[in-house]
């Protein structure tokens, strides 16, 4: 599975059957509008993890040009179901098996609101199981006990973890969340996009080392393999 990294908590998982895209804010994110040109980007699948603009801001047109499923809460289903766009909700707990593979919705601990105030359901994680890997997205989080449910069904081959602080976990809580979890190889995400959450990235890679596990940064436009 090739896994293409657009900035902030947005990736691109191109599977054996279908192109997922994650939270997509490029045309917003002044670190990745240069780098990628959304109109490039057509995905099946978009999954949205919560409704804050820095993770839905170009859900709407991406998923209306390339005629995607949005998959997201109840409520962040309905808001783009209103716009004519298909879309496939889910709620804490809930798997579903996609032609891709199945998915399961899991806790968060986060706000969710779309830009104009109005209500944007729970926030949540996602994790996939496709094409023999699996691999957990927590979205927008704090690091909360639920993690180390995981575990207790999955085993985890990636984990794509928030690492910027402020908003979410920072670094030392997502080591944490990496033991919670039991998973060693770590994808960071939700870092350098705004002031608040810039990190110090040597210091973030030895602090995952020390625990011998691995974190990786992706460069906004770059790919991993898995």
């Amino acid at each position: 599975m090739k896994i293409t990294y657009y900035g902030q908590n947005c990736f691109a998982f191109e599977t054996e059957k279908a192109t997922i895209l994650t939270d997509p804010f490029i045309t917003g994110n002044e670190l990745a509008k240069d780098k990628v040109d959304i109109s490039t980007l057509n995905p099946d699948y978009i999954f949205l993890t919560h409704a804050h603009q820095d993770h839905t801001l170009d859900a709407e047109a991406i998923a209306k040009q390339a005629d995607a499923v949005i998959v997201s809460n109840f409520e962040i289903a309905n808001h783009y179901g209103e716009k004519g766009i298909e879309t496939h909700p889910m709620n804490h707990g809930g798997s579903w098996s996609f032609p891709f593979g199945k998915v399961k919705y899991v806790n968060a601990i986060h706000t969710s609101s779309f830009p104009d105030g109005s209500y944007g359901g729970q926030p949540g994680g996602f994790i996939f199981s496709i094409d023999g890997k699996t691999i957990y997205m927590a979205g927008d989080t704090a690091l909360t006990m639920d993690m180390k449910l995981i575990p207790m069904e999955f085993d985890l081959d990636l984990a794509i973890l928030p690492i910027g602080d402020n908003f979410t976990m920072g670094i030392k809580d997502a080591v944490l969340a990496s033991d919670f979890v039991e998973c060693k190889n770590i994808i960071g995400c939700h870092y350098d996009t705004f002031g608040y959450i810039e990190i110090d990235h040597e210091g973030a890679i030895k602090a995952f080392d020390a625990v011998e596990k691995q974190l990786t940064l992706l460069e906004i436009g770059s790919s991993y393999e898995l």
